[in-house]
């Protein structure tokens, strides 16, 4: 796996900084207001769980399994609900917790069809933007930030590329050649 890196983006000292930096900004804005997290299957699972032990309040938990990706490393456009909530979110504070936002078709489309299921409020919380790789026409900005990168295939830290490196403990870029030819 470290073969196929062509360097390190961001190290594990900085990604844990961060995160605990992130969470416990959430937790003062949510403080008193209980708010559902819902990770983004499977990319944001490791941010996802270090950013709620940094989060000192009353919150629940639930989990979504969408994608537009596939084995691609663009996305398609179309997204696919693999796993849905498994409680209602009916006039709670909901905080998307995804990986990533590249395109921004994902989120833009699961924001959208989590309003219409009667949120009190939706925020979305990503550890990594990708702002130059916005779709024409979105416009979706994340509410809370870990790192804005450049257009560079990232992986490791939940990030895949074919469902490969979410296991390394930082985040690195993918050297072109791994998936150019695929």
């Amino acid at each position: 796996m470290e073969k196929d890196i062509a360097r390190v983006l961001l190290s594990q000292e900085q990604i844990q900084t961060r995160v605990e930096e992130m969470g416990r900004q959430i937790a003062w804005d949510y403080r008193g207001k209980n708010p559902a997290m819902v990770c983004i299957l499977k990319g944001a699972v490791m941010f996802y769980t270090d950013l709620l032990r940094a989060m000192p309040i009353q919150l629940s938990m639930d989990f979504m399994a969408v994608s537009s990706y596939g084995k691609r490393t663009k996305s398609s456009g179309e997204v696919e609900i693999r796993k849905d909530l498994s409680t209602s979110i009916e006039n709670r504070h909901v905080i998307i917790v995804e990986d990533i936002i590249d395109s921004g078709f994902t989120l833009t489309y699961l924001t959208r069809m989590l309003a219409a299921r009667g949120a009190a409020s939706i925020k979305v919380c990503t550890l990594l933007d990708k702002p130059s790789r916005r779709a024409p026409g979105i416009t979706l900005k994340s509410d809370y930030s870990g790192f804005v990168v450049g257009d560079e295939f990232v992986v490791g830290y939940g990030l895949d590329y074919a469902e490969a490196y979410r296991n390394l403990p930082y985040i690195g870029v993918l050297k072109p050649e791994v998936y150019e030819n695929n």
